[in-house]
């Protein structure tokens, strides 16, 4: 965003107090949608992409198809969306240096981040092999879902480094609040894919490999476009940036100690989707499909929801960055209103136009109807995640990770405590349920410890506390 949009007018060397340089709540609730509205329009293009290729894989020809990309989907949750934290840390750090304008410290953050991300990925690749085939045997499935998901891995993986590049871009791009090219190059990504998967599928006919295939494409192709996006963004006028600042020590040490604790996190949010995933495949495959159809709706609705999230995350981490502790409760208070209108807002297109969407998704009528029978809890789901959604948002931009994988290890437990308890007499309804009391305790777990970010923000004198 250009700085005369977002800047708020202190003098430089000026002390920030609390009630300086606020913008009204008016203007509070126009800052927040200006920045959420383009990162939900952005964050609403994955899912659309997910649900391409669930659409192309539900008319291939039977719900082994349709189960094979799911769980091939799984897979690369746990493998690239398991390395979140790259862009999660990447936003916490760049929103903060971005608001305390250290902008020296906002490009080695980036750069050790990429650096990063391109060694996981490399490793990744050296390993795909037994990686993939553990991981789909012990989410489970039939021979031929698993057979499915295998060949949609192998076409897919070879995009590692470069989908976990990404991440690092867009955590950059939202950091700085540049909402408008994270927009751009997250279309730019899916109409790559969209283009793909159609061309290879029905073009070339390569099947569930040409789904995979098509994905490794745009994740290629999009960080051609964020490295040229990085280097036209790059801060002007400072020093070359030398090795031994990539590598200092106190902040490789931060790095890794919040990579570390989002990636804890993180692992804790898939192993709950895997462990979901693998008593619905126990269900047979019907069962399965129906379920992972369904998660489209809750993806969906999450990435939308993740749009005031992420906006937390840089107004809080510039209010932090600033020392403002007003703009933290504000930017809090707003886009926690924002988002429960918006949970709302889905909850009724899912109720009324749910039946509409699984007709769309899926021709085969075994699965429309298991579908058609479990969408009441897909359709209540974002009244009751919201809030975890949320309040993720605002410790990722604390960049208070210890908290956030604490509370995450507790939803878990409730999780798996009920799932245990509710699967065996209510059977596939059960499993819905304890979904939405892991989601339920998300937010539970998390909104008592939100005043303690509020009360470590010390005042600062800055030149100006966000753009």
């Amino acid at each position: 965003m250009g700085r005369g949009r977002f800047a708020v007018g202190v003098r430089a060397g000026a002390r920030l107090s609390d009630a300086q340089a606020l913008p009204d709540q008016r203007g509070w609730h126009r800052r927040v949608l200006t920045l959420a509205f383009p990162i939900v329009l952005a964050n609403l293009t994955q899912p659309i992409l997910g649900a391409v290729d669930t659409a192309v894989a539900g008319h291939l020809g039977s719900a082994a198809d349709l189960g094979g990309v799911a769980l091939g989907g799984l897979f690369f949750n746990f493998v690239f969306w398991g390395f979140g934290f790259l862009r999660m840390g990447t936003t916490g750090l760049v929103a903060q240096a971005h608001g305390a304008r250290e902008f020296a410290a906002l490009r080695a953050n980036v750069v050790r981040a990429l650096l990063l991300a391109f060694a996981i990925g490399i490793v990744i690749l050296l390993i795909q092999s037994p990686v993939i085939r553990y991981t789909l045997a012990a989410i489970g499935g039939s021979v031929e879902v698993q057979h499915n998901a295998t060949i949609y891995c192998l076409a897919r993986i070879g995009s590692a480094p470069f989908a976990l590049a990404n991440y690092v871009v867009l955590g950059y791009l939202l950091g700085t609040q540049r909402v408008r090219i994270a927009l751009a190059s997250q279309i730019f990504i899916n109409l790559v894919n969209v283009a793909a998967v159609l061309g290879y599928v029905y073009g070339l006919g390569w099947g569930i490999a040409g789904i995979g295939a098509a994905t490794a494409t745009a994740d290629a192709l999009g960080f051609v476009f964020g490295a040229c996006v990085l280097w036209r963004l790059r801060p002007r006028g400072l020093a070359p940036l030398a090795l031994r600042t990539v590598l200092e020590p106190a902040a490789v040490k931060r790095l890794v100690v919040l990579n570390r604790d989002i990636f804890l996190r993180t692992l804790c949010l898939l192993g709950s989707f895997g462990w979901f995933a693998h008593l619905g495949a126990a269900q047979g495959d019907a069962i399965l499909a129906a379920n992972a159809l369904l998660l489209n709706f809750q993806t969906f609705m999450a990435y939308g929801l993740d749009g005031f999230a992420h906006a937390a995350e840089a107004l809080v981490g510039a209010a932090i960055g600033a020392g403002n502790r007003t703009a933290f409760r504000e930017a809090v208070k707003v886009n926690l209103f924002w988002s429960a209108l918006g949970a709302f807002g889905f909850s009724v297109v899912y109720w009324v136009c749910g039946p509409w969407i699984i007709g769309q998704l899926t021709d085969q009528p075994a699965v429309r109807t298991a579908a058609l029978t479990f969408l009441p809890w897909a359709a209540l789901s974002p009244l009751i995640s919201v809030w975890g959604f949320l309040l993720d948002g605002v410790f990722i931009g604390a960049t208070r990770t210890r908290e956030l994988m604490h509370a995450m290890v507790v939803s878990l437990a409730v999780f798996l405590g009920a799932s245990w308890a509710l699967v065996g007499p209510l059977g596939n309804h059960g499993l819905w349920i304890a979904l939405l009391v892991f989601m339920a305790a998300r937010g539970l777990t998390l909104s008592p410890l939100v005043p303690r970010i509020s009360g470590a923000i010390e005042p600062r004198p800055l030149h100006g506390w966000a753009e």
